[in-house]
């Protein structure tokens, strides 16, 4: 019967929705030629910012502000295992890997990714699912539009109350016949005669973006606290080699990362092997953020296997693991209400600084013991 749900069939799709942080620039400090005499009484120079334009969610230099003047596109993407390989993570500026909330043997089963499209709009994004209420507030201080099949009545409600913040009604069936989403025909699935459209289903974030009613200039706000990479906080950090993020209870589930010293990045890997996706690409983010809050399950269909995946983010803190360049460093998190960002302080008091580049975010529960070798 679970191959048959409602969660295998698209018009059925109803899917389901929490973040972030503020930016910070990189400064350094100020020096004074050696060869300069300065008069007694000089007072000291103040530090210089670094007012550069960067790109508000991969912290890169920005040489023409006017190029980040548009929308930034979140894709609702599904994560399980018969719904890989994925299309166009390898573009996202931001990938969220949040809860999904459907069951099988083994308790919930695992993920749903959230990729943000802002610097680069790739052609296609997919599978494309429904919303889960965390996205909210993942996403409001973003002001992005976000790529869906649907959601549940309450998280639409939700998404509805911050329509001032983002938008996510330009789903699928609302937007047929404009060029937003598309059919991969090799991906619909036949099944005692009925076709299901739940992998095939590709969104197309410019396509997309050009429906916007409003957010037309994009996110203004940094979302990360980005500086130079030579400025990063983990210069000073511990080693780090691998990463563990387990997702399910007792630790199981979990969600890798190695660090590969030629690329700079994370080579990431799923409970069953290697991340890939379309075309045999490893995902490899420049930037893993764990942030660790309480999660739990608003019980929607009885019977059906489907709950709705809660993350407990807005108005609390929680820890947070930051890794870049083979090393990382730990902290907590805050965030406040729904369209704030989340801000970042390291144990010793400072506040975070992170490299540009691409960031995956796992959000795992607040009991996870995160796995780092050396």
């Amino acid at each position: 019967m679970h191959a048959l749900s409602r969660r295998t069939a698209l018009v059925g799709l109803l899917g389901t929705a929490g973040v972030a942080v503020a930016g910070c620039a990189d400064q350094p400090a100020p020096s004074v030629p050696p060869t300069q005499d300065v008069p007694p009484g000089t007072p000291s120079p103040s530090p210089s910012v670094d007012t550069r334009a960067r790109w508000p969610l991969s912290g890169k230099l920005l040489k023409n502000p006017a190029d980040a003047k548009h929308p930034a596109v979140a894709v609702k993407v599904p994560d399980n295992r018969n719904e890989h390989p994925q299309r166009g993570l390898d573009a996202a500026d931001i990938v969220f890997v949040e809860l999904d909330g459907y069951r099988d043997t083994a308790g919930y089963s695992g993920t749903r990714l959230v990729p943000v499209f802002h610097s680069t709009m790739p052609d296609a994004v997919g599978p494309v699912r429904s919303i889960r209420p965390v996205d909210i507030p993942l996403l409001s201080p973003i002001h992005a539009l976000i790529g869906n099949t649907g959601a549940t009545g309450w998280v639409l409600n939700y998404v509805q109350k911050y329509g001032n913040y983002l938008d996510g009604m330009l789903s699928y069936m609302n937007t047929r016949g404009t060029g937003a989403y598309s059919i991969d025909s090799s991906r619909i699935r036949v099944l005692n005669g009925v076709r299901y459209y739940d992998r095939a289903v590709l969104c197309h974030p410019t396509a997309l973006a050009k429906l916007a009613k409003k957010f037309h200039d994009g996110p203004q706000e940094i979302y990360f606290p980005f500086g130079d990479a030579g400025a990063a906080s983990t210069v000073d950090g511990k080693t780090a080699r691998t990463i563990s993020v387990p997702w399910k209870s007792g630790n199981s589930y979990n969600m890798g990362y190695t660090w590969n010293e030629s690329s700079g990045t994370w080579l990431r890997s799923m409970p069953w092997g290697p991340h890939t996706l379309t075309g045999g690409k490893r995902v490899a983010p420049v930037n893993v953020l764990i942030i660790r809050a309480k999660q739990h399950y608003a019980k929607i269909y009885s019977g059906t296997g489907h709950d709705e995946p809660i993350h407990d983010i807005i108005d609390t803190s929680g820890p947070f693991h930051y890794f870049y360049g083979g090393k990382y460093v730990t902290g907590t998190w805050k965030k406040g209400d729904v369209a704030e960002t989340f801000s970042f302080t390291l144990d010793d008091g400072s506040p975070l600084v992170m490299a540009p580049g691409q960031t995956y975010v796992e959000l795992p529960n607040s009991t996870a013991k995160i796995g780092i070798k050396n």
